[in-house]
């Protein structure tokens, strides 16, 4: 099917955009890596009077580090997470999400930004971005302000973006001392998005006890979920094998699990277990290498 007839903007500066934006408002989407909007529209779920292309903006296509704190444009794509070596060497847990994403088409056009503000309830970037405390970047005619990504997102395909706004940046607060990360995942086989994917982070003291952890879940429930009973069972402990397989026993404790045409609520419940268990194991090992 053939998208519903539309107006194109491809404006040059933010100012523009912004301001097309201030025009059209509820007439208007805003095109970022083309992945999910575009199917939308030719499935006429999405029908835009006009199309606002954010793709020529300057400053919001890039990788760096400032200050301690790892920053990404909005515009940069799956591909360029996954492959840069900035990424790779200062937060690998960011870089392996990416990879999972898609396939080849979609990580060269597709965007973190994008990702983000689509807000899908099995998308990958925001367990990753809950686990790890990000933030973005938002403008409008108004100003800036920055939000945390469980602060941006709502619920399934919804953020607290008013109108007229524009994410343009993510921002990651590169962390220190004895600290881990780790994504896993169980891809649809069609799809690519998570049945489930688990993000967990964790901070061990000096001792080798787990000082402060944060595990985010995605594809179970209507949008990204922090599990806060499963930081809260490992919280001052040892992380050893028995400590983390007890906490992932708890994954799927308070998360409101359907049957489906995946399976059924328990073998989600189990899913939740297995792949928490795995992201805290490898998360854990990275701290100890520390």
């Amino acid at each position: 099917m053939y998208p519903a007839p539309f107006e194109y903007h491809a404006p040059d500066t933010v100012k523009e955009a912004l301001a097309l934006l201030d025009k059209y408002q509820d007439d208007c989407k805003v095109l970022a890596g083309s992945q999910s909007l575009v199917a939308l529209m030719k499935l006429r779920l999405a029908q835009p009077a006009h199309l606002i292309d954010l793709r020529k903006l300057p400053g919001m296509v890039g990788i760096s580090e400032s200050g301690g704190t790892l920053q990404i444009g909005a515009l940069t794509t799956h591909r360029a997470v996954e492959s840069s070596q900035l990424v790779r060497s200062r937060l690998p847990v960011l870089a392996e999400a990416a990879a999972q994403i898609g396939d080849a088409q979609v990580r060269n056009m597709g965007t973190i930004g994008g990702s983000l503000a689509h807000a899908d309830p099995a998308a990958d970037y925001p367990a990753v971005g809950v686990a790890l405390d990000a933030s973005v970047q938002i403008v409008s005619a108004r100003g800036e302000r920055s939000l945390k990504v469980d602060q941006l997102i709502t619920g399934p395909l919804s953020t607290t973006l008013a109108p007229g706004e524009i994410l343009t940046q993510v921002r990651v607060i590169l962390p220190t001392g004895r600290t881990g990360s780790a994504y896993e995942k169980l891809p649809h086989s069609a799809s690519h998005f998570a049945i489930v994917g688990v993000a967990a982070a964790v901070a061990l003291d000096a001792k080798g006890n787990v000082q402060a952890s944060r595990v985010a879940i995605t594809g179970l429930a209507s949008k990204v979920v922090r599990a806060g009973w499963v930081e809260q069972a490992l919280q001052g402990k040892a992380p050893d094998a028995a400590a983390l397989k007890s906490a992932a026993a708890r994954a799927a404790e308070r998360l409101e699990l359907r049957a489906d045409l995946i399976g059924s609520a328990d073998y989600k419940a189990n899913l939740a277990a297995v792949y928490t268990e795995r992201a805290l194991k490898r998360a854990v090992a990275r701290a100890l290498e520390k």
